[in-house]
């Protein structure tokens, strides 16, 4: 059971394997109807888990009248499924559908306000499975990775111009193409994965490395492991969010931290662009993990707020 007082921890099936996940039951009344609660259902970016940063939106969402279904992706924390650690976006959007079922399933539940939040990779997954079915009520996608292409070549970064210069880790990127050859080959032979760390200093070879991954380091939950299967890597030009965008036809809030060094901002106001008039933009100067601490978490959380409880109040 959770150590967090009003969090019950529940499972649910994906494709075979259990999923684990931290369920909130609203604290207020507000967005109660007579067909029951509305329920957002979250998840974490690439390579990470459930504990790592993402109660304090999923408390303000609770407090604010909405359940909530925070869950780890199959071979993932809590949850059962091998390889672990392997950052799949097909599988991980899988599980979304299956977190969807399972909250649209509990009694006291409003089947038709569900909605779906993401952040950083699952930013751009809630994208996916919002344009997937149709009857999602809503989506917020913020810090969204929606186009992998852009994000490996580096193409649509906005660079802080008050940001100090990072220098590239020499040899860093043939480092992670070595390793992904490797895992890729051992996939084949299905023999155990080649593994990599998640988060390192500059200079390790870990896939997010420098400042942002101190960043990061400081809101990991226990939940998490420092590695990920290399052949996730080779999977990211493949995630391209960017291309169903026009198919969303629910109320979107995507919050865009403008010089995002992971996931390129102008990818994300192309989403916006293509969702069209039932898309709000949410935007703030700063980089990717700033939105989840200090000054911007406060008012982007508390825009979300207000987006939940706007469009998933109770139709007279």
């Amino acid at each position: 059971m959770s150590t967090l007082p009003g969090v019950e921890v529940i499972t649910f099936d994906s494709h075979g394997d259990t999923c684990e996940a931290d369920y909130l039951t609203a604290r207020s009344t507000a967005l109660t109807s007579a067909a029951g609660r509305p329920c957002v259902v979250m998840a974490h970016g690439f390579g990470t888990t459930r504990d790592s940063g993402l109660m304090p939106f999923a408390e303000r969402f609770a407090a604010a009248g909405c359940d909530v279904l925070l869950f780890d992706y199959r071979g993932f924390g809590g949850s059962s499924g091998t390889p672990r650690q392997d950052v799949d976006h097909w599988r991980h959007r899988e599980d979304y559908h299956a977190a969807v079922a399972a909250a649209r399933a509990r009694p006291d539940v409003d089947p038709a306000r569900v909605a779906v939040w993401g952040t950083s990779y699952s930013g751009g997954h809630v994208i996916v499975v919002a344009a997937e079915d149709p009857t999602i009520a809503a989506v917020i996608s913020q810090g969204a990775a929606v186009d992998g292409l852009k994000a490996l070549t580096g193409r649509g970064k906005v660079r802080d111009p008050a940001a100090a210069e990072v220098p590239k880790a020499a040899g860093k990127g043939a480092a992670i193409g070595r390793a992904v050859l490797a895992d890729l080959a051992r996939a084949a032979l299905r023999r155990p994965p080649r593994t990599i760390a998640f988060l390192g200093d500059a200079g390790s070879g870990a896939m997010i490395s420098g400042p942002g991954a101190e960043q990061f380091e400081a809101m990991v939950g226990p939940g998490f492991r420092n590695e990920m299967c290399a052949r996730g890597i080779a999977r990211i030009g493949f995630n391209r969010p960017v291309r169903r965008a026009r198919d969303v036809g629910c109320p979107t809030l995507l919050v865009i931290a403008e010089y995002d060094e992971i996931a390129p901002s102008t990818a994300v106001h192309e989403v916006a662009r293509r969702i069209g008039p039932s898309a709000e933009v949410v935007s703030y100067d700063c980089a990717h993990f700033a939105i989840y601490e200090g000054d911007v978490f406060a008012d982007s959380v508390a825009r979300q707020v207000a987006f939940l409880g706007r469009v998933l109040a109770i139709k007279e």
